[in-house]
């Protein structure tokens, strides 16, 4: 991989990512401030969480203040401080979604346990489900839902999961709509992850991508499946594997 000469747009999954050594988080920290100092870098958390739960969780981690907060899996996205959802992303999201024939046809599945009412949110409805039951469960889910003309996304991760979104309203295309209105180039652009709803971050583009040490099995297995010379998988966990990362991609020193 060459030198590049500048990074551009950072963006990261928070919970198992960012998120978990702090020694490396502040390590981190210091290399992303110096780069917006120099570059301007642009820093974008991508996080299932809702934003709610986001600053729950900037009370307790040390984090540099984002220039784009994608939360809710992708579902929602809030620009530099801002309270309320970007409107573009808001009319996208609204075309042929119906959360509530959703909420209707996933209730026939007994082994969906639906998650706690803060998960439930305007473009996104969640579940758990076992591990066991998903080969089963998810085709005859998406079936249901596709008979019922509704153009739905799936995304299932951490063996427990389970979240139904409009169609491009993941994490991934919330990046390609991020980058495109930055006017940022992909390859001056890295995005990281950990676990399987961060699969869209590294599917779409040809943005540079480090996968963390301790991601989760089916992250593994779809960078295995779809190997690439763009996309690094780290041996070091959380942000010493973003470090590591960054260093094999020549934007740290």
């Amino acid at each position: 991989m060459g030198l590049l000469t500048h990074l551009s747009l950072l963006i990261t999954d928070l919970d198992h990512t960012l998120v978990g050594n702090d020694e490396a988080l502040d390590r981190l920290n210091q290399v992303l401030d110096r780069y917006r100092q120099t570059w301007g870098t642009k820093i974008v958390y991508a996080t299932g969480r809702s934003k709610e739960s986001y600053q729950d969780l900037v009370t307790t981690q040390r984090l540099l203040a984002p220039d784009a907060l994608i939360a809710a899996v992708g579902t929602e996205i809030y620009l530099g401080a801002a309270e309320t959802l970007d409107p573009e992303w808001v009319n996208k999201l609204s075309i042929n979604w119906h959360r509530e024939k959703v909420v209707t046809i996933a209730s026939r599945f007994a082994d969906l346990e639906s998650q706690p009412q803060s998960e439930q949110r305007p473009f996104k409805v969640s579940y758990y489900l076992s591990p066991s039951v998903v080969a089963a469960v998810v085709p005859q889910l998406q079936e249901l839902l596709s008979q019922q003309g509704l153009d739905v996304e799936i995304i299932y991760s951490g063996n427990k999961d389970l979240d139904i979104l409009p169609r491009g309203g993941d994490k991934g295309t919330a990046v390609q709509f991020l980058r495109n209105r930055w006017q940022i180039d992909s390859i001056q652009t890295v995005v990281c992850g950990d676990s399987g709803n961060d699969i869209s971050l590294f599917k779409y583009g040809i943005e540079r991508g480090i996968i963390v040490g301790n991601a989760q099995s089916e992250l593994r297995l779809w960078h295995e499946l779809h190997p690439v010379n763009y996309h690094y998988l780290a041996v070091a966990d959380y942000a010493a594997g973003i470090l590591e990362g960054l260093k094999y991609f020549r934007f740290a020193e």
